[in-house]
């Protein structure tokens, strides 16, 4: 069984490497799913900045890698090859780390990931590029250990894509990246 753990910056491809894993027979495990749910419980309105606040709270009142500690138990009950989305915080990477897990990343051009996100144009990719760039900024530089730390994730990565190029050519160094750990 493998599971893979995913970061990587906002509008990167996380989702694109997850689409391709799970074509290819990965169980999907989201921690944006896990925490919208919480924020949606808390009845806050569903924003980029709520499910930060929410993700947060939820890391500082249990500990740093309680999200994706609850997704990889998830994972491991599945007896399925996995996939766990949007390790945040080093907190998240030391744990699946510890656990025998890769950890793959994936970054693009800054202008690039901003157009990304307002094509995707979900509810959480409504924002301006210099509200985008105010909430990167802040993931890049936590104050907490609980807090996301993409620039220390991302560093923690057995794997680093940079996905400036077509989704076609971003799916063929997944699939070599895929293929050297199956064999």
């Amino acid at each position: 069984m493998i599971i893979l753990g995913i970061t990587g910056t906002n509008g990167a491809g996380k989702g694109t490497v997850v689409e391709y894993l799970v074509k290819n027979g990965f169980k999907h495990f989201s921690a944006r799913e896990f925490i919208t749910k919480e924020v949606l419980k808390r009845n806050m309105p569903v924003n980029r900045d709520n499910t930060s606040l929410v993700g947060n709270d939820l890391r500082r009142i249990h500990n740093p890698a309680y999200v994706i500690e609850q997704l990889f138990e998830e994972a491991t009950q599945q007896k399925s090859n996995a996939v766990i989305e949007s390790v945040r915080t080093t907190g998240e990477a030391e744990f699946l780390k510890s656990k025998g897990v890769l950890l793959w990343a994936v970054d693009a051009d800054r202008r690039i990931r901003f157009e990304r996100n307002v094509l995707r144009g979900t509810e959480l990719d409504k924002i301006t590029f210099e509200k985008f760039c105010e909430q990167e900024d802040r993931q890049m530089n936590p104050k907490e250990k609980f807090e996301m730390n993409l620039i220390g994730v991302i560093g923690m990565a057995d794997t680093v894509f940079k996905n400036d190029g077509t989704k076609k050519e971003f799916e063929e160094e997944i699939a070599v990246a895929l293929k050297t750990i199956q064999e």
